[in-house]
């Protein structure tokens, strides 16, 4: 025990203690029920139980997941949208973190900070009601402003080629002002006498910002981007259901709909589980290593 203590530090002790009732509430809901990725080895029957004596198959599910011809494109799809809403949803909500950080008025940056974080609070099903009205070709109110400029009406739901980019926008629309709280609270522990002493040497508003905001910052903007890219290849199921259509399906299908289609409607449950088991293993693979890339190239560490 005295060497454990000695390990951690005594004086992080406390901060561990802390952390223990989400641990041991992530073995419990997340790590216990892993025991059905069995299913992704066995032709599964719901009927004979988790435990009863179902059929093993060995790796003829992930066959069947590879050689589906669309899955690579499945996979592209996903990636794209994951890495689109990572790099757009960071960059928007540091940005504008920084803007709103430069407010004096502390009513209005409050009824900002109160506007922007609204949409996160929506369910996706709720919120997807909302875009198609509004997105809508023939009375949505994006595309009556666009006739009125003399353009053709756009189709940003049933485009393929602007399926992807809506998909990324309307996500960093919904999402972003949740991230600009926590970068808000980031760059609020910052010393205010560095600002002080930039101020007196001279430096402006933007020179503060680049030589003291961002350097303070940046071990939580790597905690986010470790954490997100852990979430690649999750396309986000909630948004992407709600919003596909047969017109984009081979635009905006992402691996969740993918096992949504196996595993509830098509009920090849052992098919799903082998997706998911590998959705798992990737992202396990990625957090461990965007983890030790930010220790080797920023000393970044959460423990």
């Amino acid at each position: 025990m005295d060497k454990m203590l000695k390990k951690i530090g005594r004086a992080k002790l406390p901060l561990h203690l802390m952390m223990l009732p989400a641990v041991i509430i992530s073995i419990v809901f997340c790590y216990v029920p892993m025991y059905g990725i069995v299913i992704s080895f066995q032709k599964f029957i719901p009927a004979k139980g988790l435990f009863g004596a179902q059929t093993w198959v060995g790796l003829k599910n992930f066959q069947v997941v590879f050689s589906n011809s669309r899955i690579w494109q499945i996979v592209s799809n996903t990636v794209v949208i994951s890495v689109g809403k990572i790099l757009l949803g960071n960059f928007v909500a540091i940005s504008f973190a920084l803007l709103l950080n430069e407010v004096r008025n502390k009513v209005f940056k409050k009824s900002v900070q109160t506007v922007v974080y609204f949409p996160y609070f929506l369910s996706w099903a709720l919120f997807a009601g909302i875009l198609i009205n509004i997105l809508s070709p023939s009375t949505g109110i994006v595309n009556n402003a666009i006739k009125l400029l003399g353009m053709e009406p756009v189709y940003f739901l049933g485009d393929p080629r602007l399926f992807k980019s809506t998909i990324i926008g309307t996500s960093v629309f919904k999402s972003f002002g949740y991230d600009t709280i926590i970068y808000l609270a980031a760059i609020s522990g910052i010393d205010p006498t560095l600002y002080e002493a930039a101020g007196v040497d001279g430096a402006g508003r933007l020179r503060q910002v680049w030589h003291i905001t961002l350097p303070g910052i940046r071990y939580i903007i790597v905690l986010l981007l470790v954490l997100n890219i852990g979430n690649i290849l999750n396309g986000g199921f909630d948004q992407v259901y709600n919003l596909l259509n047969n017109n984009v399906l081979e635009a905006g299908d992402i691996l969740d709909t993918y096992v949504y289609r196996m595993g509830v409607i098509q009920q090849q449950y052992g098919v799903s589980t082998a997706v998911g088991l590998m959705k798992s293993v990737v992202s396990l693979v990625l957090t461990a290593g965007s983890y030790v890339f930010a220790i080797k190239v920023m000393d970044y560490r959460i423990f």
